[in-house]
């Protein structure tokens, strides 16, 4: 399953949307997900599953960029 994650750079920082960042990843739950990115010093948002159309509209854009973690 694919999940975009939008997240904060910093942790420490507090958040401002103008700030937020995005990123998708190849994870089995949003468990993994997490694990996948706890090492990064990141502000999670929220993590978004991707399914059907949806996911074929993320795809079409030129900011999908699968993460290799």
């Amino acid at each position: 399953m694919i999940y975009k994650v939008y997240y904060q750079e910093n942790a420490n920082e507090i958040p401002v949307r103008e700030n937020t960042k995005s990123l998708y990843l190849e994870a089995a739950s949003e468990r993994e997900v997490r694990q996948k990115l706890k090492d990064r010093n990141y502000n999670i948002e929220f993590i978004q599953l991707l399914e059907g159309n949806y996911l074929e509209y993320e795809q079409a854009s030129p900011n999908f960029v699968l993460e290799e973690i």
